[in-house]
This record gives structure tokens, sequence and C-alpha cells, in this order.
């Protein structure tokens, strides 16, 4: 294509900007709390060049790593493209080479079995490193000083999953990080990789075992006994991929499942738990463990959140017409048999966040993105679904309480970061990017950093980032304190 599409995946914030830069000295609004020292770093997917087809999506576009750098109450940006292979050779091309999303039969021929992946989905910060990380394929480093791309990172050769999951999970106490990758052997392969690595960032573990059905595995949990996988009937069709269609197309009629197995275990452990039919989740909160029990929190929904996963399942459910809630799933593992228990914890909504210390853990609070009911007018345009939250909840799963940050009409709001107090008894703050509309074009708003008090979600914000730019839809991100940056193992 000669020019960007004007479909819900290329306007609002889904516009493409396509500009690297670094701004010094960002307007503060507020005072910055001294414990906000380091750098919150975002996954900002955005096309360097219009897509090959005019249906592509927002899932597709080109990663880029931004940073919000705050040193001494200063904060400077930047954003850069992470240097895939994919970008490097469309940036040569100077146009698009690569295909539907996730269909390498319809690149270019120049392209045949390249790397495909965007890395534009998480951010990951472990053992000194920084990864740029997207589920088909394997993660990029990242220098974190500078956002220079060192490469792709495989565990110096000892990987061989050619996948890294974009939600891995980081032990708080024994800095390990669990990880997986599914299509681990390439493309519609069934088989799922589950991989261990120290806290020094060595791959010590890495096994593989196959799957009920082919799906889509976004994330995936853990506790201080199990590792877990919530998997849901999103599917592959080799043969649909080869026909050009859809990578994923949604069943309702199919069950999902709980694959659970020790976490320090072999595969052949693993127990398969059938869940309710048809339902979806990409992001889980939290598990941890009570007794023989073990309670899995996730964002579930009555279907697929993303229309065209639904439409190639011949679904046609309006996205304002899904159905959803925070839910508890609770597994009895000391039955033979053990089953899913489920009730609801909370309104719906996605993108969550556990403060870092609770990962795995009993937990008293977490935060997670929804849709106000009380607000007027339309949602803001865009984001990986094509509609921004616009509501921060703080929830309280063991009493049910919950508190809201409202936003401005009409402005959304990014999944938020939690950064810990060194204060004693303070809950931490918050850091979320909230866009503003400036006027009724969807294209023209102002991107915030907002800081919030992590436990007093209701009172807004106590300091806010002026950037000056309109910055596209953001995916995940990560907070690194100044002590971790200071002793990266990337200079």
């Amino acid at each position: 294509m000669a020019a960007f599409p004007q479909t819900i995946h290329f306007i609002g914030t889904n516009t493409p900007r396509r500009v690297e830069m670094a701004v010094r000295n960002l307007d503060v609004e507020g005072t910055i709390p001294a414990d906000v020292e380091g750098a919150f770093f975002r996954a900002v997917p955005d096309n360097a060049h219009p897509p090959m087809f005019a249906d592509d999506i927002a899932l597709s576009a080109d990663g880029m790593i931004a940073k919000f750098d705050f040193t001494g109450g200063a904060v400077d940006f930047a954003i850069k493209y992470v240097e895939t292979e994919r970008y490097q050779l469309e940036r040569e091309a100077r146009r698009a080479l690569f295909g539907k999303y996730r269909n390498p039969f319809t690149d270019d021929p120049s392209v045949a079995g390249k790397d495909r992946t965007v890395a534009n989905t998480t951010p990951v910060w472990h053992a000194g490193r920084l990864f740029m990380t997207k589920e088909d394929g394997r993660g990029y480093e990242v220098n974190p000083h500078t956002l220079e791309t060192v490469g792709k990172w495989d565990y110096q050769g000892k990987l061989k999953s050619q996948t890294f999951t974009a939600h891995p999970r980081i032990d708080p106490v024994t800095g390990e990080l669990f990880f997986f990758g599914y299509e681990a052997g390439g493309l519609c392969d069934p088989h799922v990789a589950y991989c261990i690595a120290d806290a020094d960032g060595n791959l010590v573990k890495e096994q593989w075992f196959e799957q009920p059905y082919l799906s889509t595995i976004h994330d995936f949990v853990i506790t201080e006994k199990y590792a877990i996988w919530p998997i849901f009937p999103t599917l592959a069709d080799l043969d649909r991929i080869k026909a050009g269609g859809e990578h994923w197309a949604h069943r309702q009629d199919l069950p999902s499942y709980i694959g659970i197995m020790p976490r320090y275990g072999d595969v052949s452990e693993m127990k398969w738990i059938e869940g309710p039919l048809g339902v979806s989740c990409f992001h889980e909160v939290n598990a941890f463990d009570d007794g023989d029990l073990v309670h899995i929190d996730l964002c579930l929904t009555n279907t697929n959140a993303f229309q065209f996963m639904r439409e190639a399942g011949g679904i046609q459910i309006a996205q304002q017409d899904i159905q959803g809630a925070l839910t508890r799933w609770t597994i009895d593992m000391s039955k033979d048999a053990p089953t899913l228990t489920e009730r609801p914890l909370g309104p719906s909504g996605d993108l969550c966040r556990l403060a870092d210390a609770d990962q795995g853990r009993p937990y008293n609070r977490a935060w997670y993105l929804s849709m106000n009911p009380k607000a007027k007018g339309p949602p803001m345009l865009g984001g990986p679904v094509g509609a921004n939250f616009n509501c921060l909840l703080r929830i309280e799963p063991g009493n049910g309480r919950i508190t809201a940050m409202e936003l401005p009409p009409g402005a959304g709001i990014s999944e938020p970061a939690h950064v810990p107090s060194k204060e004693a008894g303070h809950g931490g703050w918050l850091l979320s990017v909230v866009d503003i509309p400036n006027s009724p074009n969807p294209a023209d708003y102002s991107s915030e950093l907002w800081i919030v008090e992590a436990d007093a979600v209701e009172n807004g914000p106590v300091a806010k980032v002026k950037t000056g730019l309109a910055l596209r839809s953001q995916v995940h991100g990560t907070w690194v304190s100044r002590e971790r940056l200071n002793a990266s193992r990337v200079k």
C-alpha cells in the first residue's frame, strides 16, 4: 500500500507516528515522589511503513521501545525502533515486505524464512538485561541506557524454543525467571517449551509438552508450588494460514483448560483441567497457594476480545456487547481429578498490574483498567482492540473493595507500572500514560505520564509529566529502579 489504511488499527491513538526522538527536561506539573528514580520502559507498536494489506492490524506494527527517565525530579523521554531482522529488511527496502499477522505465506518472496517478529509487546527486565518481547519469536536485547538494539537473545545458544512469551514471571524471592514459548518448534507446532532462568540469567531448564489444542497462550502464572497455563479456544490452523487466512480463529463451542504442574517438576506431571466453553483471557493478575487450594485470578471474557479473531471463527459479537469480569478460578489439588470453581472478583477489564513483591504469593491489592460506566460520550479510539480504557481500578480481592480513578472526558489510559516505596508501610506509586483529546479529531490528543499513589488512586495524580506529544498506544510497560539500571550488563 502507498498509504496507511483508515481503519481502527491506524487512527486515534493507533495513528502511525514513526518518529525516533529524545527530549530532555519535560514539563512537570506537581512534585515527583523521591521513590520514582529510575526508568519506565514502554512497548509501543508503530508501523515504520504502510502495510502490504488494508486489513492489517495494530498487533503487526513494528516494535518501539520508549523510556521515561527520572533523575532527581527531572524527566527525559526517548523512543527508538527495535531493530529486529524484519525491521532492518524493510528499512533497506523502504517498504513493507512482511504480510498478514503471523502468516508467512503472505510475505514478499524475498523474505522467505526470515525472522518475522516485531518485538512490540512487553519490555522485560531480568538479571541486568532489558529485552523486548513478542510471543511469535525470541526476544531482542536492548541497551537500557541508549535504547540501541543489541540483538536476538537465545541464552548463548542454549534456548531451543523458537518463541519466548511476552509474559514471563519473576519470583520475587529467588529472582528466577519462569517463561515459556508456544509453537515452540515453529509455525503451528503444538508444543510448548517451559523454561527457567536463574537469578543470574542462565538458562537452567527447558522442557517441552503438548497442549490439548493449538491455541494462543498469551500469559501464564506461577505460585510457590506450581506453574500454570490457562489456555482458551482461539486456535491456529495451518491449512487456513496457507490459504492466506488468519492465524487465529476463536471457537465458542470448545472448552478452556488449565494446565498445572509442579514448577520445578517434570512436564510428565502436568494435569489438564477442563474449564468453561468459549471463554477467553489474555492476562492473568496472579496465582497463589492456599493450602491444597490454588487460586488463579484472571481477566475473563465470554469470547475473544479481538474482533478479527472472533470473525475468523464466524462469531459476530459487537465489541461493546462482550461480557466479562475479573474472575477467580480455584483448584483443589488434593483431589485425584481436580475441577475448577469460579467466582467473580470485580468488573470487567484488562491490563492488570501486581506489585512485583506479590508475584506468585497471596496478595491484598492489584490494579487494572476498565471502562467507566458513568463516562459521557464514546471511548477514545485506538489500542489493540480499537477502544482505549478510561478508568483505573484498584481492587482488594480478599474483601472485594474497589476504588477508581476517573479520567477527563474522552481520555484514554495505558497499563500502569508499579513503583515500590522505600518508606515503610507506603504502598508505592503507579505510572501510567493518559491521552487527553484536544479536539474532535481522533488523532489530535496530548499524552501525559501520570504518577498516582498506588493505594489512593481515587485522589488522582500527584504529578503529571507533560510530553507535548501525541504518543502511539502502548501495550505493556515495566519499571526499573536506578540501582538496577546502574548494575546493567550492557552499558
